[in-house]
């Protein structure tokens, strides 16, 4: 069965994951820098790493394995991800693969360029129910596949 690994500091989809975890009997491992209010829910694992710009990061890279899913919006962390033979979905539901990847991480480099030289300003557009309804699809049928892989 896969775990599920949560970039959790800033994640707004941890009510999703936790209803689909608890519906496959999976195990959720919330890793942040800060302590997280949940429910105490049997299967969540609650990591509070030291304070650190990577520290979730490394800590999520270091235990996760192949088949498990990784839920972040972080384009590096998701390449380790990767790397590691996991499934790696966003916050809005959109899979990060082997094959979207590259793109993925020159376009974030790109942005941050342009933000710098102020060529453009903000960041991401705002999160919206149809992104969670997107979310929810995308975990479920994720889970579904990570199930039937041996």
């Amino acid at each position: 069965m896969p775990d599920l690994y949560v970039d959790a500091d800033a994640c707004p989809v941890k009510d999703e994951v936790m209803r689909v975890a608890n519906r496959h009997d999976l195990t959720v491992h919330m890793v942040g820098n800060t302590w997280m209010r949940l429910n105490n829910e049997i299967g969540v694992n609650r990591v509070v790493v030291p304070e650190g710009p990577d520290a979730a990061d490394d800590w999520i890279a270091e235990h996760i394995a192949a088949n498990d899913i990784a839920i972040t919006a972080d384009i590096e962390l998701a390449s380790r991800c990767l790397i590691a033979g996991a499934h790696v979905l966003g916050p809005t539901g959109d899979p990060f693969t082997d094959d979207n990847i590259g793109s993925a991480l020159a376009m974030r480099d790109l942005k941050k360029h342009l933000r710098e030289t102020g060529e453009i300003s903000g960041y991401n557009r705002g999160f919206t129910g149809k992104d969670r309804s997107n979310f929810l699809d995308m975990l479920e049928r994720t889970v579904q596949s990570a199930k039937r892989t041996p």
